[in-house]
């Protein structure tokens, strides 16, 4: 049983000289390489740096002189790395794939380049070639039979000659090399087998083939023989079959070297021909046991094998599972990775718009550039006309302000010569009046003849700009005939009375009437200064005082005026009516004599004003009641002469009647209707004091009565009644603020009125009464004398002249000493 499990041993023609030199080396023969250089050998390189370089040491050690040829088989890994781990390569994305790839030939450019440094250092000629194959052994087959390679060195692991060489590389390479090829295997630097080439070889590229071919067939010989060798035992076949069998299964070494002598000696034939020897051969009945013995032990392993087999396959299962798991997340990375690359494609035409748009910003903002370069260019060119049109325009306003000056000057100029003018003409006319006063033995009241200088005219564009072009703020007045303006002209302040032209005559009519005023100059009248024909405007002194209608009835919170300057305005209005009144060789009639037409100086004197509207206004609108400024129920002004109302004809007897309503306001105070029958119900019955304004002060009985008198006499509703305006009784109206302030002689008082009489009447009993209040007594029914209570008889009345004309010295000479 021992020989029958014993190693077999190498028959005796295995080490005779005849025997094969791969065997001779195999087992430890040394055969030194062939003498002399000049040839190349290669040199099958791999990635461990360290065994490659002790491989090409030996090389260049045992082949000085030779050129080496590096041989190198990339082996393509089939796994690539990704973000999910390693996949196979037909599963990964072709870019990562191709990636790799890349990656891998520059680790191996990198790597024999290494090599070739090492060669270069050693000083010897280096070449290389390399080839692309899954196996190792076969890229190193197919690149000897392509090259013809006559000597290869090789690397080897250390039992390579007891280890299974059926898995190892270099057995693998050395079955299925070229017969003709030289190998030499070496392990750190020392030669561990040798395979020599073949003596009969050719070098035919299809015995590289046939070579392979056999060394395949030897391999399924060898499998095969086994089952031939198990059916054999079956049908009675030879021992000596079954023990070569047996050795040749058990003894990988013996069977390897078989083969190897087989395929160098004979090719085909080498399957065909195998013979084993033994030494010596034990019964038959031993053989089987030994048999049988290997058989359980065979069964045993074959029970391991497939425990192993299983465990294999539960691996293989759950590789498979997480190789599914794998799979779907490849896919969900493919999706995702799809996304992107749709995303990215996108994202690619959004870039791509956007740079369109980008290349058409740019071609407008070159555009805009050359429109601005443009533009700027304009305005530069602009810039230098404005400043030319600049200092031209400071030249103009230069000369402009010359011409103002100048212009300037001329109107003061003018208004100094119209200033001049008007004075001339006012001297002028002073003394032609007092040349015709001499004549007509009437100093101040005598008609105003003779030709004076022209009415100055003014430009509209003067008075507008006096007035701000005739604003509300500048207007003092208005009425029917116009508006009244306060305004500064010629370094004075005037009244621009602006008329209403369709209330107007004609404008030769005008321009006769202003002729006319012009030339009326008197104290109580104010004066005209100057017209403008061509807007119908009249331009008067202005009076600061204001209207008597404020001071009579308290407008504007102005202090009341006492009865000794109310007699002075009564004084004032009755000399500037006798002027109007007495004027030839027509009269002037004021038609609208009210207290708001009479204007106070800054003195408390009154003047007249609005006596030129009857002058320049049609007949017809100055009748209109309106138009005058009548109120009330019946349309019929306080003022105005109810007889030239009934018979629409307006006289100077008209004039006297407006006089006489503005005495009984001005000694009342009232203005309400029914004041002349009032007044003249106080003064039939002795009741005069009833009826006097209390603001005026105390006063003087005389004065009172005489106005009170006077006032009724003026308002008598047949105009032939009213008394005449003579300068006696100016001059008495005159005198009556300082009638108070002398003793009145008692001949002079009327003994009824106790006041100065002024038109003293004898009576039968001898003595002077007043006539009116005399008449007056008699007619309430008193036959006796108020004085002896004795009847009258006659009645009778007769005046007493030599008494009047002293009571008219006395006053006169009251006047004059005052």
């Amino acid at each position: 049983m021992e020989a029958l499990l014993s190693r077999p041993r190498l028959p005796e023609d295995f080490l005779s000289p005849a025997a094969s030199p791969a065997f001779r080396r195999g087992f430890g023969l040394s055969v030194s390489p062939a003498a002399g250089g000049g040839g190349t050998v290669h040199v099958a390189v791999g990635k461990s740096v360290e065994k490659t370089e002790a491989l090409l040491q030996w090389t260049i050690s045992m082949f000085p002189g030779w050129e080496i040829c590096l041989l190198h088989v990339h082996r393509p890994s089939p796994l690539i790395p990704t973000l999910l781990g390693k996949l196979p390569a037909s599963r990964a994305n072709p870019e990562m794939v191709a990636a790799f790839r890349k990656e891998e030939k520059a680790e191996i450019t990198k790597l024999l380049s290494t090599y070739l440094m090492t060669c270069s250092k050693s000083r010897v000629n280096a070449s290389i070639i390399t080839i692309e194959a899954n196996e190792v052994q076969k890229g190193i087959v197919n690149l000897v039979n392509l090259h013809m390679i006559r000597k290869l060195v090789v690397g080897a692991i250390p039992d390579f000659i007891k280890g299974k060489r059926s898995s190892c590389k270099a057995c693998r390479a050395a079955k299925y090399a070229p017969s003709y090829c030289e190998m030499w295997f070496v392990n750190k630097g020392k030669l561990i087998w040798t395979r020599q080439a073949s003596a009969n070889s050719s070098i035919d590229p299809s015995s590289c083939h046939l070579a392979t071919s056999s060394a395949q067939n030897l391999i399924s010989w060898s499998v095969n023989s086994c089952q031939n060798e198990a059916e054999a035992s079956q049908t009675g076949l030879t021992l000596s079959t079954i023990s070569q069998c047996v050795e040749s299964t058990c003894d990988p070494l013996y069977s390897h070297s078989v083969s190897s002598s087989r395929s160098l000696s004979s090719g085909s034939e080498y399957a065909t021909s195998v013979e084993p020897r033994v030494s010596s051969i034990g019964s038959v009945k031993t053989v089987e046991e030994g048999l049988c013995i290997q058989l359980s032990e065979l069964k045993v392993e074959v029970d391991q094998s497939k425990d192993e087999t299983y465990l294999k396959l539960l691996e293989q299962r759950q590789l498979e599972a997480e190789a599914r798991e794998v799979l779907n997340k490849v896919k969900a990375l493919e999706m995702a990775h799809s996304r992107e690359i749709e995303q990215r494609i996108n994202a690619e035409d959004a870039l791509r718009t956007t740079m369109q748009e980008q290349e058409k910003l740019l071609d407008e903002r070159e555009r805009t550039t050359q429109q601005l370069q443009k533009t700027l260019r304009n305005i530069a060119l602009l810039d230098s006309r404005a400043q030319e049109a600049n200092r031209r325009c400071e030249e103009v306003a230069g000369e402009l302000k010359l011409i103002q000056a100048s212009i300037a000057t001329l109107r003061k100029e003018k208004q100094k010569l119209q200033r001049q003018k008007i004075e001339a003409s006012r001297w002028l006319d002073r003394w032609r009046s007092h040349e015709q006063c001499k004549n007509a033995n009437e100093s101040k009241f005598n008609r105003f003849r003779g030709e004076v200088a022209e009415l100055p005219e003014f430009l509209l564009s003067d008075l507008e700009a006096a007035t701000c072009n005739f604003s509300e703020s500048f207007m003092i007045g208005k009425g029917g005939f116009g508006i009244v303006y306060k305004g500064e002209i010629l370094d004075k302040t005037v009244a621009i009375k602006k008329l209403h032209s369709y209330n107007m005559q004609k404008q030769i009519v005008f321009d006769e009437a202003v002729q006319v005023l012009g030339k009326l100059h008197h104290p109580h009248l104010v004066d005209l200064v100057g017209v403008c024909p061509e807007s119908w405007l009249l331009v008067y002194e202005y009076l600061p005082g204001g209207s008597l209608q404020n001071y009579l009835f308290n407008n504007n919170n102005i202090s009341s005026l006492n009865w000794k300057t109310r007699a002075q305005i009564l004084a004032d209005i009755a000399s500037g009516l006798l002027f109007l009144h007495t004027l030839g060789p027509k009269r002037i009639i004021h038609g609208n004599l009210k207290p708001e037409n009479l204007l106070l100086d800054s003195g408390n004197r009154c003047k007249i004003s609005d006596y030129a509207d009857h002058m320049l206004t049609a007949n017809q609108t100055f009748r209109c009641p309106s138009f005058r400024g009548c109120t009330g129920s019946t349309g019929v002004s306080l003022y105005t002469d109810p007889e030239s109302h009934r018979t629409g004809a307006v006289s100077h007897k008209s004039d006297i009647y407006s006089f006489g309503m503005v005495i009984l306001q001005l000694v009342t105070g009232k203005t309400q209707g029914g004041l002349v029958g009032e007044v003249r119900r106080a003064l039939s019955n002795g009741k005069v004091a009833s009826i006097l304004d209390l603001s005026a002060g105390e006063w003087s009985g005389y004065v009172a009565r005489r106005l009170v008198d006077l006032g009724l006499q003026c308002c008598e509703l047949n105009g032939r009644e009213r008394p005449e305006l003579t300068p006696s009784l100016v001059k008495e109206l005159e005198h009556m603020p300082f009638l108070e302030e002398q003793t009145v002689p008692s001949f002079f008082l009327c003994p009824i009125l106790r006041e100065i009489m002024h038109d003293p009447q004898v009576a039968a009993d001898g003595f002077t009464y007043e006539g009116e209040a005399l008449r007056g007594w008699l007619e309430n029914g008193h036959e006796t004398s108020p004085m002896t209570n004795l009847k009258l008889s006659p009645l009778n009345l007769t005046p007493n002249h030599s008494l009047r004309l002293a009571i008219q010295d006395w006053v006169a000479n009251l006047k004059i000493t005052s």
